[in-house]
């Protein structure tokens, strides 16, 4: 989820048109008044739990399968969007009811459609985008309805993408230095990757310890699981930098001022989210997520 302000080039073009030298905050004033709204209203979805959590989730699911659609083009999109939004709200209503497999199947059955659907050469791209919204969707409910720790493992999700976030932006302008990977994002740097992912490394440990107390929170495994979250939360950011230059898009909506769109606040979170529910299903079942997610 870490910023992006660059703009995206065609594909074949140079990766940035700006002179060299640290980028600048001009930004900085919008991006703060939206991330104040977007963060109040994701933690009081998160306190108020069951309906208003899911609903939250499914319209943040919905905003990224629109725009990923409208991002790579071509015919039909309304009735793309129609047949996505079919299966996210069913793959919503079995993963509430702690149906994981009928709501696997429900997205699964989407992105058919949606191929079925798209003109020739955008049919698996098509399909791609209810499977990307969905996948982030069946996530978060998943760790949030974990029969223990549920809140506590969403709260340290969110601690842990939002400090990289914030902490690679300011580390990558403040520091600047060599480029991550300019090719595909030309606004991030090494010295932010490192500052965003030691950051919320400690972050994730801190809120943890303050939520849980100091004996129950194992030290080294958290540390290390909060650095390895952030990173891959910084990889969903390439994906989604990526997707962008290959259909020569800046942004991929603009519902969000100084940010873009959905998908541009929300692609490092949900590699993030998915990681942390596939962890902790591998280790103490998808009934209890959270809980093999933080205990260690």
């Amino acid at each position: 989820m870490s910023a992006d302000p660059a703009q995206a080039a065609p594909e074949g073009a140079p990766p940035s048109a700006k002179p060299a030298g640290k980028p600048s905050m001009s930004d900085l004033g919008p991006r703060v008044a939206s991330a104040i709204v977007m963060i109040s209203a994701a933690l009081g979805s998160l306190w108020a739990g069951g309906q208003i959590f899911i609903l939250f989730w499914l319209a943040a699911s919905l905003a990224i399968l629109w725009e990923w659609q409208r991002l790579i083009g071509g015919a039909r999109e309304r009735a793309r969007f129609f047949y996505g939004v079919l299966a996210l709200v069913g793959a919503a209503v079995f993963q509430a009811n702690r149906a994981p497999e009928l709501a696997f199947l429900c997205l699964a059955a989407g992105a058919v459609a949606l191929a079925f659907v798209a003109e020739s050469g955008r049919r698996l791209w098509s399909a791609a985008g209810v499977l990307y919204a969905g996948s982030l969707l069946i996530a978060i409910i998943l760790l949030r309805s974990s029969i223990l720790r549920g809140f506590e493992g969403v709260m340290w999700l969110f601690a842990v993408v939002w400090s990289t976030d914030i902490m690679a932006y300011f580390g990558g302008r403040l520091i600047g230095g060599p480029k991550l990977w300019p090719a595909v994002s030309p606004s991030k740097t090494w010295s932010g990757f490192l500052v965003g992912t030691i950051c919320a490394s400690l972050a994730g440990w801190s809120a943890l310890r303050w939520q849980l107390g100091p004996a129950d929170v194992a030290t080294l495994p958290i540390l290390l699981l909060g650095w390895g979250t952030a990173a891959l939360s910084q990889a969903g950011d390439f994906f989604e930098s990526g997707l962008k230059r290959r259909f020569s898009v800046k942004d991929a909506g603009h519902l969000i001022p100084g940010h873009g769109g959905v998908m541009d606040r929300l692609d490092g979170f949900l590699v993030a989210a998915i990681f942390a529910a596939i962890l902790g299903s591998y280790k103490a079942g998808m009934n209890s997520a959270a809980l093999g997610l933080l205990n260690w």
